[in-house]
């Protein structure tokens, strides 16, 4: 398995942020440009509904100061028996965590977002959350409104311009339900809103 170094991780890099600034213009987008920031006492996750060219949720996790970001098409599942697959993307500032609202046309990511859902998360037996990453799997529980539980990361594959694919699955645990749906639980657990409302906001 090629290794997290290898691969290009963005944890590695000097400036974590910069792919996310290069692709967006700040002067149009009402995203945050951020900051790297510390980490605090509870690590935070944020999943996010984006309706852009195609529907998918951003899966976010905090780890070293930066939310770092998967695409899952699908969207993230609380059924043991679903791996969902998950594309790592740039790492995001901390602030993009309370983000919902439109990217304008034209701009990178354009489209509406909402605050699906929201929590804190900690690595499973005290692991380190940036080596397990590195290594390509990570084992975590989380808690948020709709995501409960443990859940795994494990990187698939390595494409040959450096893009990985992870898979993102539940255990089967007492959090664990048959059938679970993401698309079945729309609204914002920051507004109450859904994507419609956002855009028509």
């Amino acid at each position: 398995m090629t290794s997290g170094r290898e691969a290009g991780i963005s944890w590695h890099m000097a400036d974590h942020l910069a792919r996310y600034r290069d692709k967006r213009d700040f002067a149009r987008t009402p995203e945050p440009a951020g900051a790297e920031g510390a980490q605090g006492d509870h690590r935070t996750f944020v999943v996010q509904r984006h309706r852009a060219r195609r529907l998918h949720y951003d899966f976010r996790l905090e780890v070293g100061g930066v939310l770092v970001s998967w695409a899952v098409p699908k969207g993230p599942t609380l059924d043991p028996k679903v791996r969902r697959g998950a594309f790592h993307v740039e790492d995001h500032p901390l602030d993009y965590g309370g983000f919902e609202g439109v990217i304008p046309g034209g701009q990178y990511g354009s489209g509406d977002v909402i605050v699906w859902d929201n929590g804190t998360w900690e690595p499973a037996d005290g692991a380190d959350p940036a080596a397990a990453l590195a290594a390509g799997e990570l084992h975590f529980d989380m808690y948020g409104t709709k995501l409960r539980g443990r859940f795994v990361l494990v990187r698939s594959r390595v494409d040959s311009n450096g893009k990985e694919e992870w898979l993102l699955l539940h255990k089967r645990d007492q959090y664990a339900v048959d059938g679970w749906d993401p698309e079945e639980h729309p609204r914002s657990v920051l507004s109450g809103r859904t994507n419609d409302e956002v855009r028509e906001d």
